[in-house]
């Protein structure tokens, strides 16, 4: 695919149940061996952090979930690495060497995705990794990452639970930050006063950013009607819960579930027991499944990292031109955020200079400033932008650019 070149990993449709955000708990036990927290400082050397690429050409591997029932997610960020990537060498690439990309597929599990990483690692030629796409396959990998020292850029993984700034980092802004953003929005923009919240305590994607809705939004003096849950976040009925929110009297509901469940069953039911307030979600509602009158989700919010209307960022239509250019369709979130992390690991190896370690790549991520499509931001101690978030709203069934919320 012009300069690009990828080599792909096998790809078998699995019937893995997907989470974008879900952490297994057994993943962090996919290699027990993790390295003490660090806050910016360099790593101390060895092998694998010496390791540096050779010749004439720089590789950056990725991976990601490209077939199961998370395909749609990885595939958009392979579109963005691929993008970024072209894009790069039609300017000379790094350092005055080409990229190349060395893509693997982890179809959404943790030990496809710990084999995929593992073989990476054991090319000294690969200075950085992009990945993975879900919050489950990146837990299992964290370790991998701080083992053999090998800087990770996980696009899209927000679950506050992975274990960042090491030698893994993200892209995205993390569960708990997009639920007080949320909340921020519903208390200034939307000024409401009583809120109510439904999310999945089978989750902890949904449970977590659900929590950090309802206390971001009592510190701001919102009340909290009523919460109530479902014991997963992939259930179809959600009447009983939503016929006491109803008559809670709240004015805004936040449902953080994902647009597979939001669209088809939590908004509709909202509406079919007469709740005519406004409803919100994370970024779980990027690609809402719609049924019915699409009139029923007007007064819809949902938190996310881009929007293709945003008119105020060069960036961002500079951006979807090329995409559209390249690939003849509409980018999405994910899409974005494959695009800017390898922006971002191309900006971390010229930092690091001509001859760069693995070690000298994870130092150039540490603390980093950076500008990109989806918001501009300085990386935290923790490994985790504090960025901007668009807010968009459903407008007779398409999502619409808002606002968006900066940092405080």
């Amino acid at each position: 695919m012009n300069d690009v070149e990828i080599s792909q990993g096998r790809r078998k449709r699995t019937n893995v149940k997907f989470s974008t955000k879900f952490v297994a708990a057994s993943a962090a036990a996919v290699m027990a061996l993790s390295l003490a927290g660090c806050s910016g400082g360099s790593m101390d050397d060895s092998s694998s952090s010496s390791a540096k690429a050779s010749g004439d050409s720089i590789t950056i591997g990725t991976v990601t979930t490209n077939s199961g029932t998370a395909a749609a997610y990885g595939e958009a960020e392979v579109k963005g690495f691929e993008l970024a990537v072209s894009e790069i060498n039609a300017k000379g690439g790094i350092n005055g060497k080409k990229v190349k990309l060395e893509s693997m597929d982890d179809k959404g599990d943790a030990t496809e995705a710990s084999n995929a990483y593992n073989k990476l690692a054991g090319d000294n030629n690969v200075l950085a990794v992009a990945g993975p796409t879900i919050s489950a396959t990146t837990a299992a990998v964290a370790p991998l990452a701080d083992q053999s020292k090998l800087v990770t850029i996980a696009p899209a993984a927000t679950s506050d639970s992975i274990e960042t700034g090491n030698y893994l980092f993200r892209t995205c802004f993390k569960d708990s930050y997009q639920g007080e953003v949320a909340a921020r929005f519903a208390a200034e923009n939307l000024k409401v006063k009583k809120v109510a919240v439904l999310y999945g305590t089978g989750d902890p994607y949904s449970s977590g950013v659900g929590e950090a809705f309802a206390k971001a939004a009592e510190k701001l003096g919102l009340e909290v009607v009523d919460k109530e849950s479902s014991s997963s976040a992939d259930d179809t009925e959600y009447s009983a819960q939503l016929q006491k929110i109803q008559a809670s009297g709240a004015e805004l509901l936040y449902a953080p579930y994902y647009y597979s469940v939001a669209g088809p069953y939590i908004i509709p039911q909202a509406r079919s027991v007469g709740f005519e307030g406004y409803v919100m979600g994370p970024d779980g509602y990027d690609g809402l499944k719609l049924t019915g009158d699409k009139s029923q989700y007007n007064k819809t919010y949902y938190t996310t990292h881009y929007s293709a209307d945003d008119n105020t960022n060069t960036k961002v239509q500079d951006f979807i031109k090329s995409y559209k250019s390249k690939n003849n369709a509409e980018p999405n979130t994910f899409a974005a955020l494959g695009y800017d992390t390898i922006y971002m690991i191309k900006q971390a190896i010229e930092k690091a200079g001509e001859n760069a370690t693995r070690e000298d790549v994870r130092n150039a991520v540490a603390g980093m400033t950076f500008d990109g499509v989806t918001g501009k931001f300085t990386m935290d101690k923790s490994g985790s932008p504090t960025k901007s978030v668009t807010v968009l709203e459903m407008k007779d069934g398409k999502p619409v650019y808002n606002t968006t919320v900066q940092p405080k």
